[in-house]
This record gives structure tokens, sequence and C-alpha cells, in this order.
């Protein structure tokens, strides 16, 4: 049997309280336990009298799960369209490759078949 630590069941927890209040079903699948288990774990927390209840949703997110400041964003937004401008050059590139290619073989067909005549 798994034991998962206090933190863990905390931020699964959380996940399903406001602001989140995401699906049992739904957080469950993403932290790879079952409902029944996240149900218990969440009544649990809920007959805590509310000063036991020092965490929140925010408290509880990990540093990567924090938002991203504007720059960062600005700055990933940047990074999407110079991969978006790769991904499309490469993609022409490849479509121009399998265009020379079909032309190639269709022009090998063409010589060949003459010079079996």
């Amino acid at each position: 049997m798994a034991r998962y630590s206090e933190k863990f069941k905390g931020r699964a927890v959380a996940r399903l309280l406001p602001p989140e209040s995401a699906a049992v079903d739904v957080v469950a699948r993403k932290v790879g336990i079952g409902a029944g288990t996240l149900e218990r774990w969440r009544d649990d927390v809920q007959s805590m009298p509310a000063q036991g209840r020092v965490w929140t949703a925010a408290a509880l997110a990990e540093p990567e799960e924090a938002r991203a400041s504007p720059q960062a964003t600005r700055q990933d937004r940047k990074r999407i369209k110079e991969l978006e401008r790769e991904f499309l050059r490469k993609d022409r590139a490849l479509a121009e490759t399998a265009a020379l290619l079909v032309l190639s073989k269709k022009v090998a067909a063409i010589y060949n078949k003459g010079e079996d005549e």
C-alpha cells in the first residue's frame, strides 16, 4: 500500500477546493490515485476545525506551478514565434525535397522507359 506525504495529500485536496474546484475523478486521474482515496482525504480535511486548516491552494502551490511573470510570458511568446518560424521553414524545405524526389523519380521512369524500347 502506497504512502503519501501530507504535502502531497494537501495539494491534491486543494485542487478540489476553491478557487480551482476541480472534479474528484479528474484530480484523481492527474495525481494517479483512486477517486475513493481522494474523497476520503477531502473528508478528513473538511472534518478538521477551521483553525486546523491553515493552508490554501495558493499556499500549497509549488514554485513551478506559480503564475508566470509578464516578462517571462513575453519571452515565452517570443520563443514560440521563433519556433513557429523555424518549423514553417523546415516544413517548406521538406515539401520542396519531397517534390524534387517525386520529379526525379518521374524523370528516371521516363528515361528508363525510353531505353527499354
